[in-house]
């Protein structure tokens, strides 16, 4: 009978299994979200720069559709230098977009024709080099198109976004095919904390790391980007009492 195996074991293959994955390039700069509860279930400690990362909405509504293109814009807001936003029509609000951290002037925005044309140009621009991110939104993406995006980042160090937006129930499906990229995430509307003042409290998320490559998947109750585009963690999330006081931690920028 093969024994279990034991949690330094586990963590040994999952080196190895990173490693082969990675082959002979060198290990990939990441870029963290500052806290510790979400980069501690990600390889490396964060994002990892060069690479292609997937965000979709929670389910097919405007509403987490939104809060998704938000997490994406903190993460790139988060990024050093411009940032490409390859899309089909002009449906974003571009102030929403600037409340997340992404100013106005540090993006490119590029409207192409179809989704095919979205992921030629968010290829190119992830050829280009120069630039800190590159980001479409897409309703499908197959195995094929994934990888070219993939070696894309990898050879500019520039990193991907894809954000999912589906005009159909049908086309939610796609969402859970494999792809090449080395995250997937999953963000959902939650309602936000009473406040003891009138008024409307931060925006929460719930945010789902469906797929780490060579990592965990987990889910965390977040507070919405700020204008820096980090995440904050909930006081009542903590558990700790000395953060009482504190009010809520945000990540570093």
């Amino acid at each position: 009978m093969v024994s279990a195996m034991s949690k330094a074991d586990v963590a040994a293959l999952r080196s190895t299994i990173a490693a082969l994955e990675a082959g002979p390039r060198q290990a990939r700069e990441v870029l963290p979200f500052g806290l510790n509860e979400v980069d501690g279930k990600l390889p490396g400690g964060g994002l990892s720069l060069g690479a292609l990362h997937e965000v979709a909405g929670g389910g097919n509504g405007a509403v987490d559709g939104a809060a998704a293109a938000l997490f994406a814009a903190g993460i790139a807001a988060r990024t050093n230098g411009r940032i490409l936003w390859c899309l089909t029509r002009p449906d974003l609000f571009a102030p929403a977009i600037a409340q997340a951290g992404l100013s106005p002037d540090r993006v490119i925005y590029v409207e192409a024709g179809d989704e095919k044309a979205v992921l030629a140009c968010m290829e190119e621009g992830l050829r280009h080099g120069g630039l800190g991110c590159v980001v479409a939104k897409v309703a499908h993406l197959s195995m094929t198109a994934s990888r070219r995006l993939q070696l894309a980042a990898e050879g500019s160090s520039a990193m991907g976004l894809t954000v999912w937006r589906w005009r159909r129930q049908s086309e939610a499906s796609d969402f859970g095919q494999p792809t090449a990229a080395s995250t997937r995430w999953r963000v959902s509307v939650l309602p936000s904390r009473p406040l003891p003042v009138l008024g409307v409290g931060r925006h929460r998320w719930l945010v789902e790391l469906i797929r780490a490559r060579a990592g965990e998947s987990a889910d965390f109750e977040l507070e919405a980007c700020d204008d820096q585009g980090r995440l904050g963690l909930p006081s009542q999330v903590e558990h700790r009492s000395a953060q009482t006081g504190l009010g809520r931690r945000y990540a570093a920028g």
